[in-house]
This record gives C-alpha cells, sequence and structure tokens, in this order.
C-alpha cells in the first residue's frame, strides 16, 4: 500500500537567517492533543504538492507563505511519519496572515532559534526539527 502523502511547513521569520519557528499544537485526536507540529495537511488526489501545501496554510492558519527549499528527508526523499503516512516539508515565510489556529490547533508558539525542541512535539516530527536546528544555527 502506498503511503498517504502530507505537507507540511517549517515557517520562519526570515528564510535567509531565521531566529524563529512557528510550531502548532494538535487539538484532537485525543491520541495527538496537545502535541506540537508543523502545520500542513494531505494532498488530495491530483493536487500539486505545493499547491497543498498553501491550500492547507490557507486553511489552518488563514496565511498565505513564500516556500524556500524543500528539507529532504531520509526516506525515500520524504519523511516517513506512521507506516500509512509520509510528509514532505518546505521551508517558509509568511507573506500575508497573521497566523491563528482556526482548524487543527488550539495554540501556535514562535520558538526562538537554539529553543526550537523545548515543546512536545509529534514523535515523528522530532527527527525532522533536529535537521532544521541542524542546518539553523542561533
Amino acid at each position: 500500500m502506498t503511503p498517504v502523502l502530507v505537507v507540511a511547513a517549517a515557517i520562519v521569520d526570515d528564510l535567509d537567517a531565521p531566529r524563529t519557528l512557528l510550531a502548532a499544537r494538535r487539538r484532537s485526536p485525543a491520541s495527538l492533543a496537545g502535541r506540537w507540529e508543523f502545520p500542513g495537511g494531505k494532498v488530495e488526489r491530483g493536487e500539486d504538492p505545493q499547491d497543498a501545501l498553501h491550500r492547507e496554510l490557507r486553511e489552518e492558519l488563514g496565511v498565505e507563505v513564500g516556500l524556500g527549499d524543500e528539507l529532504v528527508g531520509p526516506d525515500d526523499g520524504c519523511w516517513r511519519l506512521t507506516p500509512t503516512y509520509t510528509m514532505r516539508l518546505w521551508r517558509a515565510e509568511l507573506v500575508a496572515g497573521e497566523p491563528e489556529p482556526l482548524v487543527e490547533h488550539d495554540a501556535l508558539r514562535w520558538l526562538p532559534a537554539g529553543r526550537w525542541l523545548t515543546v512536545p512535539w509529534l514523535d515523528a516530527d522530532v527527527r525532522i526539527v533536529e535537521a532544521l536546528a541542524a542546518t539553523h544555527r542561533p
């Protein structure tokens, strides 16, 4: 079975010199509630992954972003989240709107560089945060 593709954004204040990273706290399901993740969501059938990411960020946070480089994962270019889900992630910065937790989340937090691992991330996202932190030193 082919895993479901989800897309997400590592939204930072500045793509060239990031000082903060936006984390989103899950509202549901109960097994994930209270844990933090990158905003994004599932790619619909026939949808381009980057288009899906822009759609998801409008729906979830009410923002428009400019996409930077993709953080290519070690699992065939993706990040394996579970046996049934795989993720692609792009660095991004805001170009319009102020992020609000509209759908899947109950809180957002800007984490300062050097403190990106100070919230309880979803287990599958921890190695992605570590990879981001390794490429962006405060």
